[in-house]
């Protein structure tokens, strides 16, 4: 418990005052549902954070039994920049499409959902994610660098990188990365991703350049009027964990999926169709 509340205090002291002198939007600290991101913050770190990491050391003791010794032994000869280079685009390729099928596949959406909920966004809306969708992205992303054979001290850095760039993505910061911006996510971009208006967009979590590449890019000068989702669902915290896991859920997702997909003859994944 001690360890959580000093991680929120670090986390607190460290965004508020980028989001206080580099405002992307004019917000109060304590906004709409701050107290249920709160929530999810230290449902996080306080009871679904072992278990996640549990099941990924898992899963790295798993593929470390496969035969790939071979190809381990060629691609530790590689410098470890290249390595490096190499595992983020793979770890973000994966991610990217993982996450753009979080929005067309009503089973994954189901529990997404919930993490597009925030109708307000900074660095603390980062951590309101349902913990199955949570294990999802983290083994999605995690699984080309255990094939690759990293050490888990480099996978543990990785992980930290990702987790600490996932909260400024979210965060309510407005600042420019230039030409940047195509190889390393920003506020701007995600934000974009979070609104009701275009939310089929920018699934990238840490390298835009996935988003370019298969047409899902956008990056109007304006920002986004809305955030959140049209459904009408439970905001309360022990109801959003509970919600997806009922069968009924499902359920009335599919019909949802089923009723905009006959509404609506575009691709679900363009950056211009309507919200699942």
């Amino acid at each position: 418990m001690v360890h959580t509340g000093t991680v929120f205090i670090v986390f607190f002291a460290m965004f508020l005052p980028l989001e206080r002198l580099f405002a992307l939007h004019k917000q109060r600290v304590f906004r709409t549902e701050w107290s249920t991101d709160v929530c999810f913050f230290l449902g996080q770190y306080l009871l679904f954070t072992t278990p996640v990491v549990g099941c990924l050391v898992w899963l790295h003791a798993q593929v470390a039994q496969w035969d790939l010794a071979p190809f381990h032994d060629v691609w530790h000869q590689t410098p470890f920049a290249l390595q490096l280079f190499a595992a983020v685009c793979l770890s973000d390729l994966c991610i990217y499409w993982g996450h753009r099928l979080s929005h067309q596949l009503p089973f994954l959406w189901t529990f997404h959902r919930v993490h597009h909920t925030s109708p307000k966004l900074d660095w603390l809306a980062a951590h309101r994610e349902h913990p199955i969708d949570n294990l999802y992205t983290r083994t999605i992303e995690n699984l080309p660098i255990f094939i690759l054979g990293f050490p888990l001290e480099t996978i543990a850095g990785f992980v930290m990188f990702r987790g600490l760039w996932g909260l400024f993505i979210h965060s309510n910061v407005n600042i420019k990365l230039g030409w940047l911006k195509y190889l390393i996510g920003s506020p701007h971009l995600h934000h974009w991703h979070h609104a009701e208006e275009h939310p089929h967009c920018n699934f990238a979590n840490l390298m835009p350049l996935m988003d370019v590449l298969f047409g899902t890019y956008y990056e109007p000068k304006e920002l986004p009027n809305q955030y959140g989702i049209p459904d009408e669902i439970p905001h309360n915290y022990l109801r959003q964990l509970i919600d997806p896991i009922m069968p009924w859920t499902l359920l009335n997702t599919c019909r949802r999926f089923l009723a905009r997909s006959r509404s609506s003859p575009k691709d679900d994944a363009s950056p211009t169709s309507p919200h699942v």
